[in-house]
Parts: structure tokens; sequence; C-alpha cells
């Protein structure tokens, strides 16, 4: 698939998202590029903001396998996973998959859960595989988990723990709408729901394909020196307790390279990627001792954006 292709199957979905949610389109390009870049996205903001929506009517727009998890402190790892059960009747344990074997997971309220059951999802992010008595099973292609969550300050939330926020390519804030987008969510929803009327647009396969087309999307030299460098501000800036690590690397480069063939081109620039750093970035960074670590992160990022050279010459 041509970046042409790659950008028009991506318009086809953000107008259909767009029947559903009012405004926020730089958040729903933001979504797309982590989904072409095979990227996991966590949705991050106080209850009522629209987290869940944005997320099932992007379910909406794919033709493929949707499961959906309450995350609850009660629920446990194999209720992610699946478990084994005794067969009588063939005399033997049968694994049965749970919901995270689909092609789009919306992992509700992640941080309700406990740690340990967090946890569960580590190997299905990264290695697309679940791992049970030994025996490894594959995961569906694509694979994509959506997640949402409270910000900590919420009571009855858990953090999450570092490993599990590196395995998100994106945290994304959808944020209050203003006067006039209020205005249009009130008229959009006072006599029907939109989410009804939603039909897929695509299937898995031109998923995939578009996910494919990644490699073609050059990244020069200097736009690879400029990453490495941005990273390197930040770990080595005083506020920072934790930097970003070589995943975080790639997850900027990728990121940019989706976010490239969004906008109908074969190569990243340098805007490509400072528009990125921060929803890439932030969540990987672990601050020392500010009331506010999230805030702090983001800040730390603004200012290596304007500490490190923008490279003037990408081809």
């Amino acid at each position: 698939m041509q970046a042409e292709e790659v950008a028009a199957l991506a318009q086809r979905i953000a107008d259909q998202i767009a029947r559903v949610i009012v405004g926020r389109e730089e958040m729903i390009r933001l979504l797309l590029a982590a989904v072409i870049a095979r990227g996991h996205v966590l949705l991050e903001d106080v209850p009522g903001t629209g987290k869940t929506v944005t997320a099932r009517s992007f379910a909406r727009c794919v033709d493929g396998r949707f499961s959906r998890i309450q995350f609850t402190p009660d629920l446990l790892p194999s209720d992610i996973t699946g478990t084994r059960v005794y067969r009588q009747d063939r005399g033997e344990f049968i694994f049965h998959e749970g919901p995270v074997f689909t092609n789009i997971l919306l992992a509700d309220e992640i941080n309700r859960a406990t740690p340990r059951t967090q946890s569960a999802l580590l190997e299905c992010m990264e290695e697309r595989q679940v791992t049970e008595n030994g025996v490894s099973h594959a995961l569906p292609e694509p694979f994509l988990v959506i997640a949402t969550q409270n910000p900590i300050e919420i009571q009855g939330t858990f953090p999450l723990p570092e490993a599990q926020m590196d395995r998100f390519l994106m945290r994304l804030t959808p944020g209050y709408p203003d006067h006039e987008e209020a205005m249009r969510i009130l008229d959009r929803f006072r006599r029907d729901e939109p989410m009804k009327h939603l039909s897929p647009v695509c299937d898995c396969q031109a998923l995939t394909e578009a996910q494919s087309a990644l490699p073609l999307c050059e990244a020069e030299e200097s736009v690879r020196g400029y990453i490495v460098s941005l990273c390197e501000q930040i770990s080595r800036d005083e506020r920072t307790m934790l930097g970003v690590s070589p995943r975080g690397m790639l997850a900027l480069m990728r990121a940019s390279q989706a976010l490239a063939l969004i906008q109908g081109r074969a190569f990243v620039t340098p805007d490509d990627v400072r528009r990125l750093a921060e929803p890439v970035l932030a969540h990987r960074i672990f601050v020392r001792g500010y009331a506010s670590p999230a805030d702090q992160a983001k800040q730390i990022v603004r200012d290596a954006l304007q500490t490190v050279p923008v490279p003037t010459e990408v081809r």
C-alpha cells in the first residue's frame, strides 16, 4: 500500500469517527498514526470526557473482532488471557481463550485493577502472544489495545507499572470541549445515539496492509539523529529520574513514520517528530519528587524541544 492509499484509508476512518466525536481532530489523527505504527494507545482524562466513546467508535470503523474488558479491583489475570479448563469427556485440560484474543481490545479504566492484573497485558502488548503452562498462543493480527484510565488522583485507582506505561506508544488526553463544541455535542445527542449509525469502512486485511507500509516511509539520518538527541536531552535533564528507553526512541521514529504516511508522505520531517514528542515520550519519563509528575514530564519534553537544534534539511 502506498502513502496516498494509507492517507485515504485514515481519512475515511477519521470521517466516520467524526460522526460521533465532536472536535478532537488532532487526537483522532494521532490515534490513527498509532494504529498504523502497530502501537497501543492510552487515553487518560477525568471521567466523562469521551475516552470510551472514542475507543468504541474506532472499533466500529474496523470490521474485525472487538472485545471490551471493564477493569475492576477483583479482576484476575486469567480473566484477561484465558485459563485451562478440565474437559471430562476428553480427560484433559483445554485452554479457553480470554477476551485478549481479539483484534481491538478496549481495556476500560485499566488503572482500577491491581498491578498484578495489569501485568497480564505485558506479554500480549509487546510480543502479541499469551504463554500459558509453557505453551505460547499467538494473538490475531492486527492486535491493538486501546486503554482508558482516570488520573491517579481519582479515588480507587492504581498507578500503572513503569513497564506497562512503556508499552503504550502514545498517551492522549481528550480534554473538555469548548463552548461551541459542547453545544454541538448536545445537539448531536439530543434525539439519537450517533454510534448506532456507524459502519465499518475497512477490514482487518486493509489495516494490516497499511501497517506493512511503515518501512517504506523514509526517516533520513538527520531526522534519526534529531530523535536520538531529543531522547538524550530528556534523560540528561536534572529533573528526570527515569529517561527514555531505546523502546521509546523506536516508538517515536515509528510513530513519526506513521504520521507521515497518513498525511500522504513517504518521508518523515522534523515537524512530525516535534508534533509527536509529547504524546509518545512524556508518559515514559519519571521525574524526581514533584507533586504533579505528569505535568512536569510534559514540561521536560517541551524544554528539550526548545533546546535541541532542529535539522534544516531532511532530503
